[in-house]
């Protein structure tokens, strides 16, 4: 049944969750290199699924699914979790968070041009305009608003930053075709995923913690980024009779997010992060009305 209260209600929720991201990635990061981090919100995320799938009594039925979607759920599950938030959290690593985050939400700009040569979608006119508003909003940020200088503060970070989002976007473009159920799908993605993660930790890092409550953030963050957001989202869209006014509070999350950064954090947000977020925002804007989404 359809309900836009109800809607608005529980996207407000993700966007507060979404809010608090930014600043617990940084947060994790303090107590655990990032490799760490991803193995142990990967671990959470995956058990929070478990758990919701279990009460709906199609934990089951889900993990019978594997014997035929094994090969699909292992091939979106080295893209989720592992390739994303290895290179995600390595970006969160080397950058402020203030140029992290607005740099990954390029995604749906990602998205779009990725949609030209796999899905043979066109670009047009509004869709050119809005990516290059974005990748010009990505130049500000980047250069800490020398824009002329031709110097981005650290290359390496926007890199990873950027690549993350043309990773989630190839992810996302992998799942239109799976009509499988949202959850489940994410579960077993998480379910042959994860054992990738840990080789990775075992390969790269270390799973020994300095102390146990180095696991409260990396648990917040799997809990609350990698998995109940995604539950609650879908809630709100199923639930919504304009799916395209809930889509457009996800612009909220950003300037949110700099409350904490900055007082939580303690960075201090430069007018060029400013500046290159309302491009990045205004650029997805008009992505959006291409696709008839507002």
């Amino acid at each position: 049944m359809k309900d836009q209260r109800k809607a608005y209600a529980y996207a407000a929720v993700v966007v507060a969750l979404w809010s608090t991201v930014p600043t617990a990635f940084k947060l994790s990061l303090r107590r655990v290199d990032y490799i760490q981090l991803l193995f142990y919100s990967s671990l959470f995320s995956f058990l929070l699924l478990g758990g919701i799938l279990a009460a709906r009594r199609r934990l089951t039925r889900t993990v019978r699914d594997l014997r035929t979607e094994w090969r699909r759920s292992l091939f979106l599950g080295a893209l989720n979790p592992l390739l994303y938030y290895l290179v995600l959290f390595k970006a969160y690593e080397l950058l402020p968070a203030q140029m992290a985050q607005p740099l990954n939400y390029t995604w749906a700009i990602a998205l779009a041009l990725l949609s030209v040569p796999l899905l043979g979608q066109r670009l047009g006119s509004r869709g050119v305009a809005g990516g290059v508003l974005s990748y010009l909003g990505v130049w500000v940020i980047s250069t800490r608003g020398d824009v002329l200088g031709l110097r981005v503060a650290d290359p390496l970070g926007v890199t990873l930053a950027l690549g993350s989002a043309f990773i989630w976007a190839l992810y996302w473009l992998r799942n239109t075709a799976d009509e499988r159920d949202p959850v489940e799908r994410l579960f077993l993605n998480f379910l042959m995923g994860l054992p990738l993660v840990f080789l990775a930790c075992l390969l790269f890092s270390d799973l020994r913690l300095e102390s146990g409550g180095a696991l409260l953030l990396p648990a917040y963050v799997g809990v609350v980024e990698m998995g109940l957001t995604f539950v609650l989202w879908l809630k709100a869209l199923r639930s919504a009779s304009s799916a395209a006014r809930v889509g457009f509070l996800i612009f909220v999350a950003p300037f949110l997010s700099f409350v904490l950064i900055h007082f939580v954090l303690g960075e201090v947000i430069l007018p060029s992060t400013y500046v290159g977020l309302a491009l990045i925002l205004v650029g997805l804007s008009l992505q959006r009305r291409m696709r008839g989404e507002v």
